[in-house]
């Protein structure tokens, strides 16, 4: 019968030990300057629970990282990403995410099938507008958008989410679809969508869902 031993690791140990299974959990590649997701993360697909990526050069993030559907944590700051693939949908345990700092326009619909994510970080990309599937993220009590160029939130995205946590932007935030107007600000909501009227230096604020 073997043994197991849970290992966190920033690369690949060795397998040198007879009668003993590796489960990798965790692993750690930050400021390692790759160019890509190394391939050796795929033999620990099936126990992989967290990978941290940040502070890399990496353009886009491959097809088979969305097979580690373990996966509960993911980060990838402060690299060169462009886009959030579609298939982020297989990751379906996945309850962070953190996509600070890199060139990300926008969130790809099938967001909606991450059900168990309660912390997104995307700060410091130029996301514009958030896609209807956010309101299907019940469990999502954190997200945070400082120095983006948000523009418009779906509508009732107040209402309907559980978001009782801090939520941080660098634009006006509405609360439970209120109106508000503040210096540079004016957010109005329509039939189909809210609208974020912003300037690139506005400060940002920190308002609470009620």
């Amino acid at each position: 019968m073997t043994t197991k031993r849970k290992l966190i690791g920033r690369l690949v140990p060795c397998r040198c030990f007879r009668g003993e299974e590796e489960v990798i959990s965790v692993l750690d590649y930050s400021h390692c300057s790759l160019q890509q997701v190394p391939k050796e993360i795929f033999n620990f697909e099936r126990s992989l629970e967290e990978l941290y990526l940040d502070a890399n050069q990496i353009e886009e993030l491959p097809k088979q990282l969305f097979s580690c559907q373990a996966l509960r944590k993911l980060s990838v700051p402060d690299n060169d990403l462009s886009n959030l693939p579609t298939t982020i949908a297989s990751l379906v345990n996945l309850r962070e995410l953190d996509i600070s700092k890199n060139g990300i326009q926008d969130f790809p619909e099938t967001i909606k099938c991450c059900k168990y994510l309660s912390v997104i970080e995307a700060s410091v990309n130029p996301i514009s507008k958030l896609p209807d599937g956010f309101t299907q993220l019940l469990n999502l009590m954190q997200l945070y958008l400082n120095d983006a160029f948000l523009e418009f939130l779906p509508a009732n995205f107040g209402r309907a989410l559980s978001i009782t946590a801090l939520v941080s932007v660098g634009v006006l935030y509405p609360i439970r679809g209120a109106s508000h107007s503040e210096g540079h600000n004016d957010l109005t909501e329509d039939a189909d969508e809210l609208q974020l009227n912003t300037t690139r230096d506005v400060e940002n604020r920190v308002c609470f869902l009620e």
